[in-house]
């Protein structure tokens, strides 16, 4: 269950980081970090996509890890978009909240995998 939730949430998250950084690219305030920004918060739900398709339980672990590190890595992006002014506070507080909900459930997952492993 926490799987498709993880999937649902991601996903959701994606669409969002899709949409804001649309959004600063017409404010014309758009370079080189945006990518950053996009590229890691798209990886989050596409890492935890992909693990439905793990071979074993190590595979399961090390996409989730990577999911996980990508979500530490855009809340360190939003952050630092919120602290220059390409987003605002309202932006980021929409999408804070998201972002730690994911690596929380990530981290659950995580242990809960390593603690049942063989």
């Amino acid at each position: 269950m926490k799987e498709n939730i993880l999937i649902n949430l991601s996903k959701q998250f994606a669409v969002h980081i899709v949409n804001l950084c649309t959004d600063i690219k017409e404010r014309k305030q758009g370079n080189i970090l945006l990518n950053q920004l996009l590229r890691s918060g798209t990886s989050v739900g596409a890492n935890i996509h992909e693990d439905n398709y793990a071979s074993s339980k190590a595979d399961f672990i090390n996409k989730f890890q990577i999911a996980l590190k990508e979500c530490y890595e855009t809340d360190y992006w939003l952050e630092l978009f919120k602290d220059t002014n390409m987003i605002t506070s309202e932006e980021y507080t929409a999408l804070f909240p998201q972002c730690s909900t994911i690596r929380k459930l990530l981290i659950a997952s995580i242990t809960t995998a390593k603690n049942t492993e063989s």
